[in-house]
């Protein structure tokens, strides 16, 4: 029973880079190129926070970055929501995406969170990924301002894009 895993991350593995590439629709000629002034890979677009019955917040992750911990999205302590995020793939395949987020509660960390986005081929289209649904912390002592500093890589080490964020935590939406 234990081997059946093995065996399949064996034969993952072992795929070259080219047979990987077909597989996922990737080819050597005829790149995409979303925007050729940026030599990046994949460019993050926006990071979308879906709450039901709430309408969509979502910040620029194309403006200026350092700007954005100094405005908030206010969240309903124990509501649930998910993340989206937004993003461009360009000239290659790129493997083994990752979202990592940690939030900080006056300067202490309180949560980390590691998605595995998944591999995606190159597509003048937007690409996206959503995040399990969460629920937010609830009571009085979870209410309060929270900094998140959130991290897009690949399998590879590349930092496609690292930014910081914040939220509060109220009683209710405003």
């Amino acid at each position: 029973m234990h081997q059946l895993p093995e065996v399949s991350r064996t034969r993952t593995t072992s795929l070259s880079a080219s047979t990987r590439k077909t597989l996922l629709g990737g080819s050597a000629g005829g790149a995409v190129v979303v925007d050729p002034s940026n030599p990046k890979r994949v460019l993050v677009r926006k990071l979308v926070l879906v709450a039901e019955d709430q309408p969509e917040m979502v910040l620029d992750l194309t403006t200026q970055l350092d700007t954005l911990k100094d405005k908030p999205f206010t969240i309903k302590e124990g509501i649930s929501y998910r993340i989206r995020i937004e993003f461009h793939v360009q000239r290659e395949i790129v493997t083994g995406l990752k979202y990592i987020q940690r939030s900080y509660r006056k300067g202490i960390a309180v949560d980390k969170m590691t998605h595995m986005v998944g591999s995606y081929a190159p597509k003048e289209e937007i690409q996206s990924y959503t995040t399990p649904m969460e629920d937010a912390p609830s009571g009085l002592i979870a209410r309060g301002h929270y900094t998140v500093k959130s991290l897009f890589t690949d399998d590879d080490g590349n930092e496609h894009l690292k930014w910081e964020w914040s939220f509060d935590i109220k009683k209710d939406w405003n």
